[in-house]
């Protein structure tokens, strides 16, 4: 078993680069279907769902290729496969985000339910809704979500309820070969389904409206063609460095990134006391003064992103007073909690609602990781408590953040990662 060791405190300071966003990464991965030329994608971040997406497409019969250590290659030169593997599916999330791609350009798709991470309630009600309206037939089993539809898909009008991400970029890309025009109302504004837009154009897609709530896509009817493109950097892997640093009292400088990405989070820092320097591609946290209490509610994108709820819930662990930290967009996204009570947080869960009380000693233990973005929690309240801090099921992490354990070594956290045995029965009871 893979265990990160922390031993704290540990005040953060110095400089690194943001990484190329894995949010981005996946769904411009699952646009070479569009295509029969190659695709290359740049400044994708070396971490495992990146190969689990890689293994996928290779088993649907796209040619992948590594060209560098952050480039890939692939060309779906041949018709794919409409089945995506059942294991692999299970291990990303992601995976939902070949449905329509496939359906698009195959004419069928049998998507196994997308594993990920568990953090509440994700139905894709809203992806089959669009897909039903452009002239797909969609029957649900207990594992496998089974399409099939008329080639060319038709353009349609479509409003989602909530802004949904991986629901807006599956109904961009299946719009792409459809014939007519597609509207999508109330769609969702994150920074990657804008890049994806910006990826899409780069094949031959007539995209616009991307970063507002209404995307218009003008179908082509045909295949798109080939395209070099660079991924836009991971904000929420940025963020998570920037609110580190203000729970440790540090100061580090985020590169690589766009102030406008991380807007909602630069404002609750500056609430909390801490100063935040914006430049046009980088971004500078520092804390010299004692944290304030702040109340957050997370909500779609330009909101309080549901990503940094985790490692903003530590970061009210050290600040001087009681805090509300409320989830409006998933429905077990405390899962966390618990963990941070083992190092002595004094957090309580009120229906949607985290309590935090502060500020409070954390002492290093040995806890556990949930979640991608739950590990990033654990990890920061690792660099602020006394002690050594082990964490285990670092898997997740390993998901989503591209060389965490030297990034953290830079910014002078005591961190390595060690591997021992799995002890039966620790965490049972």
């Amino acid at each position: 078993m893979n265990v990160l060791r922390i031993t704290g405190p540990q005040r953060l300071e110095g400089t690194v680069a943001a990484s190329g966003s894995k949010n981005a990464a996946l769904p411009a991965m699952a646009a070479c279907l569009l295509s029969d030329q190659p695709v290359e994608l740049r400044n994708v971040p070396r971490i495992e769902d990146i190969d689990t997406m890689a293994a996928m497409l290779r088993d649907l019969g796209v040619g992948v290729d590594q060209a560098r250590g952050s480039s890939w290659r692939l060309r779906a030169n041949q018709t794919p496969s409409a089945r995506p593997d059942a294991e692999l599916a299970r291990r990303l999330r992601g995976s939902v985000l070949m449905l329509g791609p496939l359906l698009a350009r195959t004419g069928e798709a049998l998507i196994p339910r997308p594993g990920g991470d568990d953090i509440g309630l994700r139905r894709l009600d809203q992806h089959l809704v669009g897909l039903r309206a452009m002239g797909a037939s969609i029957e649900i089993t207990d594992n496998t979500y089974v399409a099939s539809a008329r080639l060319p898909l038709h353009g349609a009008r479509v409003d989602l309820d909530m802004p949904t991400v991986t629901g807006t970029e599956n109904l961009m890309m299946a719009a792409c070969l459809a014939e007519g025009i597609t509207a999508i109302g109330n769609a969702a504004r994150e920074p990657h389904v804008v890049d994806l837009a910006r990826c899409l154009n780069g094949m031959g897609a007539r995209i616009t409206g991307a970063g507002t709530e209404q995307i218009v896509v003008e179908g082509t009817g045909a295949l798109l063609h080939g395209v070099s493109h660079s991924m836009t950097s991971d904000y929420v892997e940025a963020g998570t460095y920037m609110v580190a640093a203000a729970a440790t009292g540090g100061d580090v400088t985020l590169e690589q990134l766009a102030p406008a990405d991380v807007r909602p989070l630069i404002t609750k820092l500056r609430a909390a006391g801490c100063d935040v320097e914006e430049g046009t591609t980088h971004v500078r946290v520092h804390r010299h003064r004692p944290l304030r209490p702040v109340d957050v509610t997370t909500w779609p994108h330009p909101g309080f992103a549901t990503d940094f709820q985790p490692q903003f819930v530590t970061l009210m662990t050290q600040a001087q007073g009681t805090s509300t930290i409320s989830e409006a967009v998933h429905d077990n996204r405390f899962r966390h909690v618990e963990e941070l009570r083992r190092l002595g947080a004094q957090v309580t869960i009120d229906g949607r609602s985290a309590i935090v009380t502060g500020p409070t000693p954390l002492r290093g233990t040995l806890v556990r990781v949930l979640d991608i973005r739950s590990g990033a929690a654990l990890v920061i309240a690792a660099c602020c408590a006394e002690g050594v801090t082990e964490i285990e099921d670092v898997y997740h992490l390993d998901r989503g953040y591209e060389a965490l354990v030297d990034k953290l070594r830079m910014l002078g956290a005591q961190v390595e990662q060690v591997i021992r045995p799995v002890e039966v029965g620790r965490w049972l009871g």
